[in-house]
């Protein structure tokens, strides 16, 4: 069997299903980038535990984490199976690192899971299984996740981070409620710092990349808080030793809400 490259994605608002934006486009392509996975193992910025989480759930639901949208989208299914065989070999894998994981019976899909799904694999013929993050462990930590789980991409299953490469919200709805351009100086501090990722992964400068939070140029205006970016270092880890990494997308929103995908291979 083919290995599978891994993936993290910045998967936008939920209306990024309705909008007609390159960021959506480029979620819409992402099965022309790889075989067909046989699963999909997916680590949301939205699905935030105390340690590492792993979803047994046969038949998850939906979880509408959002206010203010459309009234489209609180009506909108992705009926992907759960894998709970899956799900347990993935705890195991966890659990062999040292990472004691736990488990959740029931969880329904996020919108960090189901809007990019939805616009990636829109039959939804593919299982998934979900895996959180924790926002008070660093990079290092879920860069190791991602390394319990590396072996699982010999068997065909497609190891996918969700989260965002920026995610400043505060300035990105100002914006919005103002309807004014960002600020040059926002929009330099966004390009400084998704340009520094790209070049380190470019390198494949893992000791730098890790130590982002005083490395990259303007963290904290880029991520007031950490856990949109903590997927990209589960994809990272989990695509091996000295992996190829490739920036497949780079779009913003209004100038500066980067859209950066990577697929590691």
């Amino acid at each position: 069997m083919t290995q599978m490259p891994t993936l993290f994605i910045s998967h936008g608002g939920p209306n990024i299903v309705l909008s007609d934006t390159p960021a959506r486009h480029y979620i819409e392509s992402i099965s022309s980038l790889m075989p067909r996975p046989k699963a999909i193992v997916i680590v949301s910025a939205h699905f935030e535990t105390n340690g590492v989480a792993v979803v047994f759930d046969p038949k998850p639901e939906m979880i509408y984490d959002f206010g203010g949208f459309a009234p489209e989208l609180y009506q909108m299914v992705y009926p992907a199976q759960g894998n709970p065989a899956l799900a347990a070999q993935v705890f195991g894998l966890l659990q062999d690192a040292g990472l004691e994981p736990q488990r959740v019976e029931k969880r329904g899909y996020d919108h960090g899971t189901w809007t990019p799904m939805l616009l990636a694999f829109p039959a939804a013929d593919i299982p998934i299984v979900q895996v959180s993050i924790d926002p008070s462990r660093d990079a290092a930590w879920h860069y190791s996740l991602g390394q319990a789980l590396s072996g699982l991409r010999d068997e065909g299953v497609l190891l996918i981070g969700s989260g965002h490469i920026t995610h400043n919200l505060r300035a990105y709805f100002s914006i919005m409620r103002q309807g004014t351009r960002p600020d040059p100086a926002l929009s330099g501090q966004v390009s400084a710092f998704t340009e520094w990722f790209a070049e380190k992964f470019a390198e494949n400068d893992t000791k730098l990349l890790l130590n982002w939070k005083k490395l990259a140029p303007f963290p904290d205006e880029n991520h007031p808080s950490d856990e949109h970016l903590m997927p990209i270092f589960f994809a990272y880890g989990a695509a091996g030793a000295s992996p190829l990494a490739k920036r497949v997308h780079d779009s913003k929103d209004h100038g500066f809400f980067a859209n950066d995908s990577y697929l590691f291979q």
